[in-house]
């Protein structure tokens, strides 16, 4: 957690305790196993209405299910926070886009990345083109589908990448 200062340590363990305040002791002396469910983590202010929560939860969740553990909970606080450096939120992020988890984005994962990012607003046609452009544009060994180093290097020529893959602590 080192991307994170103790003050802003303390101000999430509140916000993760806040979310069930019956599941969650004030202490961890004990290292108590609690895992907060998926709508409760949804919910929050910060990812409600972001397309990607519940992939965004799933990833970070130890379980898989989107739900988490107060590590989970941090670890993505940490890598979503405005320090993390541009790789880490590269990796996750396509981790996020990766949908069937087959360590490469396919046409099939781009084409729920592009429904969500337009909240289903193209047509067909319209997501087909826009998949095949990403796909010719950054997929340099041209086996139809982008690996992590396909997708850095594609992140690396988007300077906006950084300031919009963040969440405010």
């Amino acid at each position: 957690f080192g991307l994170i200062s103790f003050p802003s340590l303390s101000r999430l363990f509140y916000r993760y305790r806040d979310l069930a305040p019956q599941l969650v002791p004030l202490s961890y002396i004990d290292k108590p196993d609690v895992k907060l469910p998926y709508e409760l983590i949804g919910s929050m202010a910060e990812l409600k209405d972001n397309p990607f929560r519940q992939r965004i939860a799933e990833v970070f969740s130890e379980d898989g299910e989107g739900n988490m553990t107060l590590d989970d909970f941090l670890d993505m606080f940490s890598v979503l926070s405005e320090m993390a450096p541009r790789d880490l939120k590269a990796y996750y992020a396509f981790k996020i886009y990766d949908f069937n988890n087959d360590d490469y984005i396919c046409k099939s994962d781009l084409e729920k990345t592009v429904n969500k990012l337009t909240r289903n607003e193209l047509t067909l046609e319209e997501v087909c083109l826009v998949c095949d452009k990403v796909i010719d544009e950054a997929d340099q060994d041209n086996d139809g589908r982008l690996s992590v180093e396909d997708f850095q290097h594609m992140i690396a020529r988007a300077p906006d990448f950084l300031s919009t893959f963040h969440i405010r602590i």
